[in-house]
């Protein structure tokens, strides 16, 4: 990979820009949710020990190119100070006036936040313009970001290209993980696919196939896959119409000589609710709902993941949010951390849904890397160049 990081930049003197994604939920006035702020802290910190200015860009909600006051970043101002420890100097504007004059302001080492990049319309734009007043206020870019880096705007794609640019601990972390899961992974590779659509995730399988070794469908994608083969399904969620590209899959992976792994029995109820009356089939009745795999499905894939050295995850395998329908998905959660913990497999797991099944299971800390980046994860899964990862290269 031919990006840099921090430790080949030099920062004594200079103004850092550091985008970062510091979009967090709000309760009752307050932030209620901590995990993106602490996850910057390591690179605000580092630039600040090294004698830098840290510099902070990031969005907040969907402004659409104008200024929102409920959508401005001085309400995350309180929560950024109280986890780094020191004021965060704040700029009402992230271009032009205010926030040249804001940072001429600080020390070495000093934090200043500016107000949101979305406030205008040239951020998603990606306007020239736009990116060369961003790049006029520093010396050095790091995208810490790596969940905006799926889009090509001002901030993330269109400065990089005109400063000196870096990842920072964040994107740099996550970039060494996916690097370790797809880009050259330790073999067999299993990548675990669950959710309720495959239309959601058609570039997905369409990409994974070519690259893992076994590729285990879980979720209502499963019921779509067995009914294409011909399987009852009752009144499960299923996408009917998708048979013919679920065929398509099928052979496609057949081809590259990747094993597609679907349930081989199944945990079905007449009702979509949490403890309903259920059933371990091996067939669906006309009836009856699938809502999770049955345990010599969760078997066959624990076997599968007994002789994997690289684990891909995006999905639950089952209704996981409901008792006890997310049985399947803690017992195959459980394994990949038993073998996590052993040093026997590198687990990468992703996505939202993922995320909070894992963190269901009691396992997310036992993973080897957990991305909370959501579309960026998804699209990098699919294959896709990500421009604010490209504009660091080279």
């Amino acid at each position: 990979m031919s990006w840099k990081t921090l430790d080949q930049m030099d920062f004594a003197g200079k103004t850092a820009l550091v985008r970062v994604d510091i979009n967090v939920p709000f309760e009752n006035g307050a932030v209620s949710d901590f995990t993106r702020i602490d996850a910057v802290l390591p690179t605000i910190r580092d630039i600040s020990a090294a004698g830098g200015k840290v510099v902070l860009l990031a969005h907040f909600g969907r402004p659409k190119g104008k200024v929102v006051p409920e959508m401005s970043l001085a309400r995350v101002r309180p929560a950024l100070e109280e986890r780094l420890g020191k004021p965060v100097a704040f700029a009402s504007d992230c271009i032009g006036a205010p926030a040249k004059e804001a940072i001429a302001a600080a020390r070495a080492g000093d934090v200043i936040l500016l107000e949101n990049t979305r406030f205008h319309a040239g951020e998603e734009k990606n306007d020239p313009q736009m990116a060369a007043s961003l790049a006029a206020l520093g010396d050095i870019y790091v995208n810490d970001a790596f969940s905006a880096a799926h889009r090509a705007h001002a901030s993330t794609e269109g400065v990089a290209k005109l400063l000196p640019s870096c990842a920072g601990r964040l994107m740099e972390a996550e970039l060494k993980a996916l690097d370790a899961a797809l880009g050259n992974p330790a073999r067999p590779v299993v990548a675990v696919v669950g959710g309720a659509k495959v239309s959601t995730k058609l570039d997905l399988l369409g990409n994974l196939v070519q690259k893992v070794d076994y590729l285990v469908i879980g979720g209502g994608m499963a019921n779509t896959f067995l009914a294409a083969q011909g399987a009852a399904v009752g009144t499960s969620l299923c996408e009917h119409d998708l048979a013919p590209t679920a065929r398509e899959i099928l052979d496609k992976a057949k081809g590259a000589g990747c094993r597609i792994v679907l349930p081989v029995d199944l945990v079905v109820a007449r009702e979509f609710k949490a403890h309903a009356p259920h059933e371990v089939v091996e067939t669906c009745p006309e009836d009856a709902m699938i809502l999770d795999a049955g345990p010599a499905s969760v078997a066959a894939i624990a076997a599968i993941l007994d002789d994997a050295r690289t684990l891909i995850w995006n999905g639950p395998l089952g209704a996981f949010e409901l008792e006890p329908f997310d049985a399947a998905t803690n017992a195959a959660a459980q394994k990949a951390a038993e073998l996590t913990r052993a040093g026997r497999l590198i687990s990468v797991a992703g996505g939202g849904d993922t995320v909070a099944a894992l963190n269901r299971a009691g396992v997310a800390g036992d993973f080897t890397y957990i991305s909370t980046a959501g579309g960026a994860f998804l699209e990098w899964m699919e294959g896709k160049v990500l421009p604010g990862v490209a504009a660091l290269e080279g």
